[in-house]
């Protein structure tokens, strides 16, 4: 059985294989990803589009489900969509397994055109110039029914990317670079 460690995790940031590892070295977290399939389910606010996927299953992520996943969250302005990071996916699944739902993502954005990210930073200094958004690394979510901060607590808590919480805009960033948080 396969399982994805934090230690893993973060050592596949630098261009590793995604780390993998026992379940006794995950502890309390290796039920989390030791399901036979991974599920998750998105509501792109600019396209108004849907998606259920199953995007992993049998020890592998399945390349036309997330062919689905990375047009959902394609950069809307200009229609284009790169090959997000699986590991992002991965930070997802375990963010709503620690939860314990399986609700909806909302998302704000994900893939963002260089273009788009210079446009988007001439109209606010929250955007970053080196964007996880235009490496298909980062997604700006919420999650209906569960509140902004909870929801940006439990993304920072597990520890394996960047947590933005954005209060006032309503949603919160996560990506797979290295830890931090901020807002």
């Amino acid at each position: 059985m396969n399982l994805i460690s934090r230690r893993g995790f973060l050592k596949s940031l630098s261009g590793t294989a995604l780390g993998l590892a026992s379940a006794s070295a995950l502890g309390a977290r290796a039920p989390l990803l030791a399901s036979p399939e991974r599920k998750l389910s998105f509501y792109n606010l600019h396209t108004g589009e849907s998606l259920d996927a199953t995007y992993w299953a049998e020890g592998h992520y399945i390349p036309d489900v997330m062919a689905e996943v990375n047009h959902l969250l394609r950069d809307h302005r200009s229609d284009t969509s790169i090959a997000m990071d699986p590991r992002l996916f991965d930070m997802l699944h375990l963010l709503q397994q620690d939860l314990g739902i399986q609700k909806q993502f909302h998302v704000i954005s994900g893939y963002r055109s260089p273009e788009t990210n210079a446009k988007l930073r001439k109209q606010s200094s929250s955007v970053a110039k080196r964007s996880y958004h235009m490496l298909g690394k980062a997604i700006d979510i919420r999650l209906p029914g569960v509140p902004l901060k909870q929801l940006g607590s439990q993304a920072r808590s597990l520890q394996v990317g960047g947590v933005g919480y954005y209060q006032r805009s309503n949603f919160i960033h996560v990506d797979v670079g290295p830890v931090r948080a901020w807002g």
